[in-house]
């Protein structure tokens, strides 16, 4: 992307309540440890683990990857920042200075 924001491509990946777990993981890594295997980093229990795979590998990832916010190594499942994850900082880092006051469920 590069440059200005596209704001319907930050929100659409940040409207999934999975997405945003992923995102928000990612974050809080430091760069030493900037890598996450998917979904168990993301995984809270709410649905079977085998179709939030599925989920992820058919549908999250390949969006989060397609704007850059992400890069996903398909073989060992290992997922890091992507190069326009900057772009996306913001909102993370508001959701994660704000977690106390965020509704139920939407962390």
């Amino acid at each position: 992307m590069g440059g200005e924001a596209d704001w319907g491509t930050m929100f659409e990946a940040l409207k999934n309540v999975y997405r945003r777990r992923l995102l928000v993981e990612l974050f809080e890594r430091n760069p030493q440890e900037d890598r996450v295997i998917v979904p168990e980093g993301v995984h809270a229990g709410e649905k079977e683990l085998s179709a939030l795979q599925t989920k992820f590998v058919h549908t999250h990832l390949p969006l989060l990857e397609q704007a850059g916010y992400v890069t996903w190594d398909r073989e060992s499942h290992e997922v890091t920042r992507g190069p326009e994850f900057d772009e996306i900082r913001p909102f993370l880092e508001l959701i994660e200075d704000h977690r106390d006051e965020l509704p139920s469920g939407w962390i």
